[in-house]
């Protein structure tokens, strides 16, 4: 890739990914799925790592996206959560596994949950229940 086709496709992803971030974190609305943001959001690190000119302080590389929803209660918890973020393979959870314990010489256990996307096509949704 050249310089000129990294600087349309770097500008094209921070778009989308801005998009997507308010969609997920101001709507509660996401239109695509985690991994396929997370997919973005890796190629765009990328690029910019590929292409340190095209550096921008407001780039979706440069922060976590924010919640803007006032509905949800923060509360404190007991202990530290912590968070796989983009884990998908084996070797990753592995990896999480390692970085935890080293946080800790304590015995400790840890549990997962499924985590359902909705990302449904809203006509499709409307005829199924309908129907």
């Amino acid at each position: 890739m050249n310089r000129q086709e990294a600087s349309i496709r770097i500008l094209h992803l921070r778009e989308e990914l801005e998009k997507h971030n308010y969609n997920y974190y101001v709507l509660n609305n996401p239109e695509i799925e985690d991994y396929t943001f997370d997919q973005m959001l890796a190629e765009l690190i990328k690029l910019e790592t590929e292409f340190p000119e095209f550096f921008d302080a407001g780039s979706p590389t440069q922060r976590v996206g924010s919640d803007l929803n006032r509905e949800f209660k923060q509360v404190a918890h007991k202990y530290q959560m912590l968070s796989l973020s983009n884990t998908y393979t084996e070797e990753e959870i592995r990896e999480f596994d390692q970085r935890v314990r080293k946080l800790t010489d304590k015995d400790f256990e840890m549990f997962a949950e499924l985590k359902f996307e909705w990302c449904i096509d809203q006509p499709y949704l409307r005829k199924r229940i309908i129907s």
